[in-house]
């Protein structure tokens, strides 16, 4: 085993769910340490949460972190950035300038204008960007990735995905709605934002296809509720294919079904998130065939990411740990001065960018009565 990546942490402290699964994900391979923290807004909540997860350096915040961190000797190789959205741009960019690989969730940022100074600050830095899009670290997403790519669908003619929660279908007063909804920490777009772009990208990451133009229809049906949490939208594809997305945190009696749908001339495949060991392929004209993480017919792209026999069970925690793994891979290989292996695969930062210019486009969209937008690679 190589010498394990040392990771500092901003965000995530003890009251934060997505920074204990960003700490799980990185440990079950056993890549990373994380050594270091500024893990809330307030000094006080930073030192205790440091010290409950028994870490060797906790910080106030992120720039005295930063600094600190880049003159050790030992300092840290990579940061996990798990604040809210509108934390992103400036964090990140206080490591990017000093050589910090970024290991950020998404969205990448809250308004479209920190998206783009962000690309700019990670094409001006030698260190990493990783996007933790998890849900492209799930075997049989990469699976139907790679039979698409081989041609096993033909032309791409129809995309859906969708992405609906129930959890925000009355007023919530806990910290994770309360951010979430409120514009000036998540963003412009509310459902579009925090589980719209998960559905977009897994939209373009299995197709391998652009999205060209979109034509949304964006509702917040809670009273007073200042972004969405419902959105249907149109998409067009470069090349002619075309899609719908429909993401919602207002329909009962969903919790995480993210789930797509990709049909070509030549077949059709279905895959669904809350049953992520499974992908249905259904050649034209042929019976529906089940293809099983690590079973028959699953190929190469699924193998690499894939830890256990079929039949044991590998879902969020597993996918997510995937991303961290091939973060690590990139980083280790860039610190011994080689090229990043071929094969690794993560979302880059002009992912993050489409995913916020996704949100953009949709607001933009809906504001004008479902009119289309174009997106601007």
């Amino acid at each position: 085993m190589a010498d394990r990546i040392k990771l500092g942490m901003v965000g995530g402290g003890n009251d934060a769910f997505i920074g204990g699964v960003h700490r799980i994900a990185s440990r079950i391979d056993d890549r990373f340490e994380l050594v270091a923290g500024a893990l809330s807004s307030t000094p006080e909540k930073s030192q205790a949460s440091g010290a409950a997860l028994g870490l060797p350096r906790i910080y106030d915040d992120y720039k005295q972190m930063a600094q600190r961190e880049a003159r050790r000797k030992d300092g840290i190789d990579a940061v996990s950035i798990v604040t809210p959205n509108h934390v992103h741009y400036a964090a990140a960019r206080e490591f990017l300038k000093r050589g910090i690989h970024v290991i950020c969730d998404k969205p990448l940022t809250s308004t479209l204008a920190d998206a783009k100074k962000l690309v700019k600050a990670a094409e001006d830095s030698d260190a990493l960007f990783i996007l933790t899009h998890n849900y492209t670290g799930y075997p049989m997403v990469r699976q139907a990735r790679e039979m698409v790519a081989n041609g096993d669908i033909g032309t791409i003619r129809v995309v859906q995905v969708e992405y609906p929660q129930d959890w925000l279908t009355i007023e919530q007063d806990f910290k994770q709605a309360e951010w979430r909804t409120d514009p000036a920490r998540s963003g412009a777009g509310g459902s579009t934002g925090d589980i719209g772009t998960h559905a977009f990208n897994l939209a373009c990451f299995v197709t391998g296809l652009e999205v060209d133009s979109l034509a949304a229809d964006l509702e917040a049906f809670v009273p007073g509720r200042q972004v969405d949490d419902n959105g249907h939208v149109m998409l067009r594809f470069e090349g002619g294919a075309k899609g719908m997305l429909w993401c919602s945190q207002v329909a009962p009696g969903n919790e995480n079904a993210l789930r797509i749908r990709v049909y070509g001339d030549k077949g059709g495949l279905e895959w669904a998130q809350e049953d992520p060991n499974c992908l249905w392929h259904t050649p034209f004209g042929e019976p529906k065939r089940l293809i099983t993480r690590n079973g028959a017919g699953a190929g190469e792209a699924a193998a690499r990411v894939s830890r256990i026999p079929p039949g044991h069970p590998e879902g969020y925690l597993e996918g997510f740990a995937n991303i961290y793994t091939e973060a690590a891979t990139a980083i280790a290989s860039v610190k011994a001065g080689e090229a990043v292996p071929q094969d690794v695969l993560y979302p880059t930062i002009h992912d993050g960018l489409k995913g916020v210019q996704f949100v953009s486009a949709c607001v933009k969209s809906s504001a004008r009565n479902a009119a289309w937008v174009k997106l601007d690679h």
